[in-house]
């Protein structure tokens, strides 16, 4: 569900971008950088979080580090658009740990997966022994990385 956007001056802009490069920073400091007392700081967060401008607070991990080097892009055509079939197909690509990200997406295919794995063996084996075999799956395209030009990175706000 997407939440309606909430009104953000310029200290809470500040805020988002000290976050994004920094998510574990204290909030005395954060404070002391957007130059705001860690009170009222605290709450301009808390603000966002709950409007779900803050969707979360991860790590970033680089995947080659932990064993994952193959990451791939992978288009998926379903055989049929019932809801059903959506369900189902939702259903079974959340049960996928190697599905880093999924999105519904419109022209010719209408998933784009991101996808990790140790190796291209790996891979085949869950391409081939499940994401073929989840419901509704027509027509599968990868599209392997061969180096992250600019990976994911912050929202400029």
């Amino acid at each position: 569900m997407v939440r309606s956007t909430i009104s953000l001056d310029e200290v809470d802009r500040r805020i988002l971008r000290v976050l994004q490069r920094d998510g574990r920073i204290a909030v005395t400091l954060l404070a002391e950088q957007v130059g705001l007392s860690a009170t009222p700081c605290l709450r301009r967060i808390r603000r966002m979080e709950d409007a779900g401008v803050i969707a979360r607070y991860t790590a970033v991990v680089e995947p080659a580090r932990v064993g994952l080097p193959i990451q791939a892009f992978v288009q998926v055509a379903l055989s049929s658009h019932a809801e059903e079939v959506a369900s189902a197909f939702h259903k079974a690509l959340a049960a996928r740990e190697e599905v880093v990200a999924a999105y519904a997406m419109s022209g010719g295919m209408d998933y784009m997966l991101y996808v990790v794995a140790a190796d291209f063996e790996a891979y085949a084996d869950f391409a081939l022994k499940a994401l073929l075999r989840m419901p509704g799956v027509k027509e599968t395209r990868s599209s392997f990385v061969l180096m992250a030009l600019k990976p994911p990175g912050a929202v400029p706000v």
